[in-house]
C-alpha cells in the first residue's frame, strides 16, 4: 500500500492561493485520514469488575505495613490500572510500564518488581495494562502518560484527597523499556497525545533502539541462513527451512552447536554487543536467544503494528571470530535487507506507530541491561548510548551491566539501586557512577559488570532469578 498524504506540495499551494483568493482560510483544505493498520482492527477488554488489589505480604525488615496501603484498580481509556499510594506518601509518583504481554485479547497489569521498595520507601506506584497488547508501545506510552494525569482524579474518586505529585518518574522493563525511553524523548513531549513531563527514569533490560531490535533479529535470521547454505532464501519463509538451519548449525539447540554453529553463535556475540562475560552463559542456559530466534520469518511489520516492513540489516557487517576469510565470504553471500520508504514515519494523528528513541531528553535516566541477555540484547545500550552522544545529551546518562544469564533476570537490590541513584541523582544534581559500554577491551574484560551487580537475593526474587544465579556461580569466577 501506499504511504497517506496531504496534497502534493504544488497542488497544495495552487489551493492554498486559490482560497485565499475567494477569502477562505487554509482550514478549509481537510486533510487525508491516517491509514489503518491490522492493529487498529483489533479488540482487547480489561476486566472492569476490579476494584482493588491485594496487599503484599509482610517480609523481614518491613518498616510499613504492607496492609496499610491506599490500593485502586480499575479501567480507564479501555486500559485497566493498578495504583497504591502508602499512608506516609512522599508525594511521589513512579509510573511502571510493562513488557511485552503476546497477543491474546485480554488485557493485564503487572505490579512493579519495586513495588515493596517504594511503598516502604513512601512512593505511590501506578501501573496501566495498556488498551492494547501485541508490541504496541505507542500505546504504552498514551496509556502511562494518561494514567499519570488521572492519578489524582482515580484518587479523589476514591475517597482520599491527594496534592498533585512534586516528581514523577517512570521505570519499566523490556517493552516496558522501550516506553519508559519514548516517554521521556522530546518527540514524546511534541507529539504524544498526553503529555508528561517526567523528572528522571530507569529503563531496565529495555529496547533502547526501538525497530533496531527488529534489524537484529534479522541480522541474526540472514546470518543463520547463509551459514547453513541458504543465503537467499525469503526470510519471510523462514518456517520452511528452520528445521533444515537448526540441523545445520546445532546438534542441541542452542547449547551445542556443530562447527559451522560455532562460527554462526560468534557472529550473534558480535551482532549483539561484541565480546563480553555471561554470553556463553546467555546461550549454554539462559534460555532468551530461543526467544530470538522464534521471531524469524517476520515480515518487517512487527505483527501488524505497521503497515509495511521496516527491516534493515544493508548497515551491518558480520564478523566471524579468528577467520577473516570466513567473515568476508559471509559478507558477500548474505542478504540484505531493506525497508520499505516511510515504514516508521512521522504521524499527524500523535506518536510513531513505533516510537523512536532518539536521544533527545534531559532528565536523570539510569539504564540497567544483563550481560546474558539475548534477546533484548546488550547492544540495545550501545546503540542507546551512540544515540545520546550524538544529541549531546551523554551527561544525562549512566548505564550500568549486570552479570544475569537472561532477560530481565536481575535481582530486587540491582533494581533498587539503580533507582536509588536517579533519585539522588535528580533531587541533588549529583551524577552516579555507570559502566563504559562502548569501549570494547572493556566490554569484554572477565569482570565486566560486576560493580554494580548484586547477588544478594531477598523476598521478592523469583525462583528463576535465583537458579540463574546459581548456574552463573556454579560456571562463572566469582567477582572481586
Amino acid at each position: 500500500m501506499t504511504a497517506p498524504s496531504t496534497l502534493p506540495s504544488a497542488i497544495a499551494l495552487a489551493a492554498c492561493a486559490l482560497i485565499a483568493a475567494c477569502g477562505g482560510s487554509d482550514d478549509d483544505i481537510a486533510a487525508e485520514p491516517e491509514e489503518t493498520r491490522p492493529q487498529d482492527t483489533r479488540s482487547f477488554t480489561a476486566d472492569a469488575a476490579l476494584t482493588t488489589f491485594a496487599a503484599m505480604a509482610a517480609a523481614p525488615g518491613d518498616s510499613v505495613d504492607m496492609a496499610t496501603t491506599s490500593r485502586w484498580a480499575g479501567v480507564q481509556g479501555g486500559a485497566g490500572y493498578r495504583v497504591e499510594v502508602p499512608a506516609n506518601w512522599n508525594g511521589k509518583l513512579v509510573m511502571y510500564a510493562h513488557g511485552f504481554r503476546g497477543e491474546g485479547a485480554a488485557l493485564t497489569v503487572s505490579d512493579p518488581t519495586l513495588r515493596r521498595f517504594l511503598v516502604q520507601n513512601g512512593y505511590a506506584w501506578a501501573a496501566s495494562s495498556y488498551s492494547k497488547n501485541y508490541y504496541d508501545v505507542r500505546a504504552g506510552v498514551e496509556d502511562t502518560n494518561a494514567l499519570a494525569l488521572a492519578f489524582n482524579t482515580i484518587a479523589g474518586a476514591r475517597g482520599r484527597t491527594l496534592a498533585a505529585p512534586t516528581r514523577l518518574y517512570i521505570t519499566g522493563h523490556s517493552m516496558g523499556g522501550h516506553v519508559t525511553g519514548a516517554a521521556i524523548e522530546d518527540e514524546a513531549a511534541t507529539n504524544a497525545m498526553n503529555k508528561v513531563r517526567y523528572h528522571g527514569a530507569v529503563p531496565m533490560c529495555g529496547v533502547m533502539a526501538d525497530t533496531d531490535l527488529f534489524n537484529q533479529f534479522a541480522a541474526m535470521q540472514v546470518s543463520a541462513q547463509a551459514l547453513a547454505g541458504l543465503p537467499a532464501y525469503p526470510t519471510a519463509k523462514f518456517a520452511d527451512i528452520r528445521t533444515l538451519v537448526t540441523t545445520t548449525l546445532f546438534t542441541t539447540f542452542p547449547s551445542a552447536p556443530t562447527a559451522q554453529g560455532t562460527k554462526y553463535l560468534s557472529v550473534v556475540k558480535n551482532i549483539t554487543g561484541g565480546e563480553r562475560p555471561l554470553f556463553a552463559q546467555g546461550i549454554a542456559f539462559g534460555g532468551s536467544f530461543a526467544s530470538a530466534y522464534g521471531t524469524f520469518g517476520s515480515d518487517g511489520t512487527v505483527t501488524g503494528i505497521l503497515n509495511r516492513n521496516v527491516l534493515d540489516t544493508r548497515a551491518y557487517t558480520y564478523t566471524i571470530d579468528g577467520d577473516g576469510a570466513g567473515s568476508t565470504a559471509l559478507n558477500t553471500s548474505v542478504l540484505k535487507l531493506t525497508p520499505a520508504a516511510d515504514a516508521n514515519r512521522l504521524r499527524r494523528d500523535g506518536l510513531r506507530w513505533v516510537p523512536v528513541i532518539n536521544g533527545e531528553y534531559k532528565i536523570p535516566v539510569v539504564s540497567i541491561h544483563t550481560l546474558g541477555d539475548l534477546f533484548v540484547p546488550f547492544s540495545m545500550q550501545q546503540v542507546y548510548a551512540r544515540r545520546t552522544a550524538a544529541k549531546g545529551n551523554a551527561t544525562w546518562l549512566v548505564q550500568r551491566a549486570i552479570r544475569g544469564a537472561s532477560h530481565c533476570d536481575f535481582t530486587v537490590a540491582e533494581q533498587a539501586e539503580a533507582f536509588d541513584a536517579m533519585i539522588k541523582w535528580e533531587r541533588d544534581g549529583v551524577k552516579p557512577a555507570g559502566d563504559d559500554v562502548l569501549t570494547p577491551a572493556t566490554v569484554a574484560a572477565p569482570t565486566y559488570g560486576c560493580a554494580y551487580t548484586r547477588n544478594t537475593l531477598g523476598p521478592d526474587d523469583g525462583n528463576s532469578t535465583r537458579q540463574l544465579r546459581a548456574g552463573i556461580a556454579a560456571s562463572t569466577p566469582a567477582c572481586p
